[in-house]
């Protein structure tokens, strides 16, 4: 006697859930590797950051006009208590942009897992938190370790590169260890995060196009019609890019609300690796043999840093429960959204969020 067979029906939740979970996963993987190619393409990276920010501000303030989502409302007194916290978001931004414009991304990856170190030292140092436990101490090692056997193989090493590699090391440790604190105080929404974040460090960005000598390169491209404005290469990248930036605060702020806390950290462990794994694919700017397993070992010793630093679970409820709603973190940056467990960790609040980013 046949039976007929029984249909499975899957909650259209599930759909939702997993499609953004993926969509955070591909704009997080992919993020640092389209910065370096729009860099690549269109070496003007305090004009491509701006346009970043323009893309991310302006978008946010009009799906708010839209009704599409909420964001804190303008005011000249919150952006003045702000504009600190939007320095060094726009330092981090700077470092990190031209990091990938003289190195490639696997050195961008080592020094951004590398963080835990400095933010370890700080933690201790200015903030009285307690010296890390052995197993901590041991996945600190293992960061080190990684990240002195890649410097020590990298072929392609350069003092321009390494010293803006010093540079961002510094400033996304300083974002994370004191930013957050002050955000979080001025309690603006992600959203608001975000447009502040942006339009604060678009309004700077003229400044660094001076001090830098960039608007001399860019009006002398201009002029004479040299550099890489109007290829179609360099048109995709920087859309690319400035599109990019924006969905992951999308993708992140809500992958964040529809998985667990747990779950949103193992992503961003696996958004970290498929980073390596598909810029080896792609082309040939990517570190030797060594050099990769020594990027490896980095990425292993932050798996072993995030484990060593969370909390023991209270139960099955509250370790698979949403993850709770940030204020202050989010999206919005060259962006590094899968970085939120490990800054928690780390003993600094949720890190402020690197817009288009990193």
């Amino acid at each position: 006697m046949s039976t007929a067979p029984v249909a499975v029906a899957i909650p259209t939740q599930y759909y939702a859930t997993s499609s953004l979970v993926v969509g955070y996963a591909l704009c997080s993987s992919l993020l640092a590797i389209i910065n370096k190619f729009a860099i690549t393409e269109f070496d003007y990276p305090g004009l491509l950051t701006a346009l970043q920010y323009l893309t991310s501000s302006l978008s946010v303030y009009l799906l708010g006009k839209l009704g599409v989502l909420h964001h804190d409302p303008l005011t000249f007194d919150t952006a003045k208590k702000f504009f600190p916290a939007a320095v060094v978001f726009y330092l981090a931004i700077f470092t990190n942009t031209n990091l990938l414009r003289h190195a490639n991304v696997d050195t961008f990856i080592v020094f951004r897992s590398s963080t835990p170190l400095l933010v370890a030292i700080a933690d201790t140092a200015f903030r009285n938190q307690p010296l890390p436990s052995k197993f901590t101490f041991v996945s600190l090692v293992t960061i080190l370790a990684g990240a002195i056997g890649y410097v020590a193989t990298d072929q392609a090493f350069s003092i321009r590169a390494y010293s803006w590699a010093l540079a961002y090391l510094i400033t996304i440790t300083t974002e994370m260890v004191y930013i957050k604190h002050m955000v979080t105080h001025l309690g603006l929404n992600t959203w608001g995060f975000v447009l502040y974040n942006n339009l604060l460090s678009l309004i700077m960005a003229p400044i660094f196009w001076v001090l830098t000598g960039e608007h001399e390169e860019a009006m002398d491209a201009l002029m004479y019609g040299t550099g890489s404005w109007m290829r179609l290469d360099a048109v995709v990248a920087v859309s690319l890019s400035c599109v990019f930036g924006l969905l992951i605060s999308f993708f992140g702020f809500a992958a964040r609300k529809a998985i667990s806390a747990t779950a949103f950290t193992v992503t961003g462990v696996v958004n970290k690796f498929l980073t390596v794994a598909i810029n080896v694919m792609i082309w040939d700017k990517h570190a030797s043999q060594p050099g990769l397993v020594c990027l490896l070992l980095t990425l292993v010793g932050g798996v072993l840093y995030q484990q060593s630093v969370t909390l023991p679970s209270k139960g099955n409820v509250e370790e698979n429960a949403p993850a709770p709603e940030a204020k202050g973190g989010g999206g919005g940056y060259n962006k590094v959204g899968e970085e939120e467990e490990e800054d928690k960790a780390a003993g600094s609040d949720q890190q402020s969020r690197l817009n288009s980013t990193v």
